[in-house]
């Protein structure tokens, strides 16, 4: 069973930086995901960046620039790195997986497994 679990948010101001991270664990295939992906208040989910097994990141058109996707296959660990914050980054971010397979990585519904979130707030 693949299970997520994601930690690093809290709150920041305006101009720093944070590093997300999550554990995954559980994976039978080769060929997996690993996304993330936040939600706003009162906003739809909005996919961010992705890596795949193989190490291979990807990244939406509004994440590219802040983000950085990395991960430590040693260790089962995928990191977000968020630079710059602005207010509008505030949001609940979550980890998620697509477990076979690596295709429409930043799309919510293409994913099989997702974390419990993790909340960023950013005052300005």
């Amino acid at each position: 069973e693949v299970t997520l679990v994601e930690s690093g948010g809290g709150l920041v101001q305006a101009g720093g930086s944070l590093r997300l991270s999550c554990i995954a664990s559980g994976f039978t295939e080769d060929d997996y995901a690993i996304s993330w992906f936040r939600q706003a208040p009162g906003k739809e989910r909005e996919g961010l960046s992705c890596i795949t097994s193989a190490g291979r990141p990807s990244y939406t058109d509004s994440a590219k620039g802040r983000f950085t996707i990395s991960s430590d296959n040693a260790k089962n660990m995928v990191y977000l790195q968020i630079d710059n914050l602005k207010p509008e980054d505030t949001a609940v971010y979550y980890c998620a997986a697509r477990i076979k397979g690596t295709f429409w990585c930043l799309r919510g519904y293409a994913m099989d497994v997702w974390g419990q979130g993790t909340q960023v707030t950013v005052s300005s």
